[in-house]
C-alpha cells in the first residue's frame, strides 16, 4: 500500500525512500524499527585510519594527511607522536 503512496510514511522513513528507494527504506524499518539509534560522526574507525596516517607519514606531510582524512593538523601531528612513543 504505502509502495505507492509514499506520503503515507513515516517522514523519517519517506525522506530514506526518496533519497534510497522504498526497498532500502522498508529493510532499515525491518533492521531498527522500535530504536533510537545515532551515527557516528566519522564514517571509518579511527584507529584504521590512524594506522594509515603512521603508515604514510613521510616526516613533511602533515598537512596532506590532515586533509585527507579530514583531520586537524593538531590531531595528525599527535596520532604521529603517540606512535612514536609507542
Amino acid at each position: 500500500m504505502a509502495e505507492n503512496s509514499p506520503e503515507l510514511l513515516n517522514h523519517v522513513y519517506r525522506e530514506i525512500s526518496e533519497k534510497l528507494g522504498m526497498d532500502v527504506a522498508m529493510e532499515i524499518y525491518r533492521m531498527f524499527k522500535g530504536q533510537q539509534i545515532s551515527f557516528p560522526i566519522r564514517f571509518f574507525h579511527p584507529g584504521r585510519i590512524q594506522q594509515l596516517i603512521i603508515q604514510e607519514y613521510n616526516g613533511a606531510n602533515v598537512r596532506t594527511l590532515a586533509v585527507k582524512y579530514n583531520y586537524s593538523e593538531k590531531t595528525v601531528r599527535r596520532i604521529i607522536k603517540d606512535s612514536l612513543h609507542e
